[in-house]
């Protein structure tokens, strides 16, 4: 059974961190492309960034380069979304995904997805 768990979120200040987590399990981690999105109340989900399965390349949307970092550590079977100077835009349950066909943020790229992480982020 595929599983995708992601953590690590809660409520931080405007400008603070958080760093979520996905931890999954089920199919092999280092085939697939993982990916982050949100989804706030009211709004459609969309893409916050993305990960190759082993030579780091990354994607990120325009709205949280250079304050987002994505990474994964395929010995841990876990990628991970540094989130630094946070605002507070950036609330929103935050989903993490894997696809095996294209570096993408677009969601029809993913074919499995985990359960959500609230980001609240106060200013």
């Amino acid at each position: 059974e595929v599983q995708l768990q992601a953590s690590g979120g809660g409520q931080a200040q405007a400008g603070g961190s958080l760093r979520l987590s996905c931890t999954a399990s089920g199919f092999t981690f280092d085939n697939a492309i993982i990916g982050w999105f949100r989804q706030a109340p009211g709004r459609e989900r969309e893409g916050v960034a993305c990960i190759s399965q082993t030579d780091g390349r990354t994607y990120y949307v325009d709205s949280v380069k250079g304050r987002f970092t994505i990474s994964r550590d395929n010995a841990k079977n876990t990628v991970y979304l540094q989130m630094n100077s946070l605002k507070p835009e950036d609330t929103a349950v935050y989903y993490c995904a894997a696809g095996l066909q294209h570096l993408s943020i677009y969601t029809y790229n993913y074919e499995y997805w985990g359960q959500g992480t609230l980001v609240t982020v106060s200013s």
